[in-house]
């Protein structure tokens, strides 16, 4: 919606990562460049962790994007809480293997004989494991076992595990220790601080076209303040600043306007503290009639905050209406003075 207004090519700040918008700081450059000398090794495991919303499937997407597909046969997969036999089967399937008998053997042996074939062709396979802290010890450890697929002593399957924060306390577990002997490097990725947050808004503004002057100086200690260097929270922040800019007519925003932004979702559902009950309340209702009560409550303010949200987007679109008609009218005053 503001794209055209502030020059966009596309959306800054979207939440899908984009090879083209990643931005490198200190940090992520040396979580990437962690990947990049594992993948010169060929071996052993990468540890890459961080909090939530820190960058880390950036990172990944961003080697992927860098590697020669005729060397390196790469897939990435999310893991929720799998058991050792169901990851070895989502592995098979990542790479495409088909198998006629479903079991843990036949599986095994499929993954093995795709893994000599790579071989045989002077390529090798990488394997991407997303969200790995939800992995529980006994498939990581089915990770260090494929890790023991060898020919003529060289590795065929390397691993790089990313993963939130509690995946370091699950490989410092006391029967971790082989696995931990396996890792070749770790990084950890935590949040951006003021000067790298104002760095990583910039960057992606002219990266999108726009211009990296368009926020004040004065907005930037306001949202470090609310993401706390969290890029994913800036993004989500980021991209209600700009609409709210375009809403308002912005060419240039200033602090008022990101604090209406930031009092704007303080003010939501999802931000809201808990209500509190009078001082003075009579003898408390039953169990039931509370949760009734809660119900009803929430009922009021969903639909409190849907008909707000309708209101807004029903205002954007009828101010997108008369910023065509008003193009419409300056195009059309345009071809009659050449007319004339």
């Amino acid at each position: 919606m503001y794209e055209k207004y502030y020059g966009f090519r596309d959306r800054p700040f979207q939440l899908t990562p984009s090879p083209h918008l990643f931005y490198a700081s200190k940090l992520h450059k040396r979580a990437l460049a962690y990947l990049q000398y594992g993948l010169s090794q060929g071996e052993g495991f990468i540890v890459i962790t961080g909090d939530v919303g820190t960058g880390k499937t950036t990172i990944a997407n961003q080697l992927l994007a860098q590697l020669n597909q005729d060397e390196i046969i790469a897939k990435q997969i999310v893991t929720s809480k799998l058991e050792p036999d169901d990851l070895i089967r989502m592995i098979a399937s990542s790479f495409n293997l088909v198998v006629t008998e479903h079991n843990k053997a036949s599986y095994l042996d499929a993954i093995y004989s795709y893994l000599k074939r790579l071989h045989a062709q002077h390529r090798r396979a990488l394997l991407l494991v997303d969200e790995a802290q939800n992995l529980p010890l006994a498939a990581i450890e089915e990770l260090r076992m494929l890790s023991n697929f060898q020919l003529n002593g060289k590795p065929l399957l390397q691993s790089f595990l990313l993963g939130q924060n509690e995946l370091n306390a699950i490989i410092q577990a006391p029967n971790m220790e082989q696995f931990r002997q396996r890792i070749i490097a770790s990084s950890n990725l935590s949040a951006f601080a003021e000067e790298d947050t104002k760095a990583y808004i910039q960057y992606r503004l002219q990266q999108a076209g726009g211009q990296s002057s368009l926020l004040s100086d004065q907005c930037y200690p306001l949202i470090q303040r609310y993401s706390r260097g969290i890029p994913r929270k800036i993004n989500t922040v980021m991209d209600r600043i700009l609409l709210f800019g375009y809403l308002e007519e912005q060419p240039v925003i200033d602090a008022d306007a990101v604090q209406m932004v930031l009092d704007e979702l303080a003010q939501e559902i999802a931000n809201q503290p808990a209500i509190a009950m009078p001082a003075t309340s009579p003898t408390p209702a039953p169990a039931a009639s509370a949760s009734v009560s809660s119900k009803t409550m929430l009922h009021e303010l969903t639909a409190m905050l849907d008909n707000e949200l309708e209101q807004k987007l029903k205002m954007a679109k009828e101010l997108d209406a008369l910023l065509k008609r008003q193009q419409q009218l300056l195009n059309s005053r345009e071809n009659n003075d050449n007319t004339d």
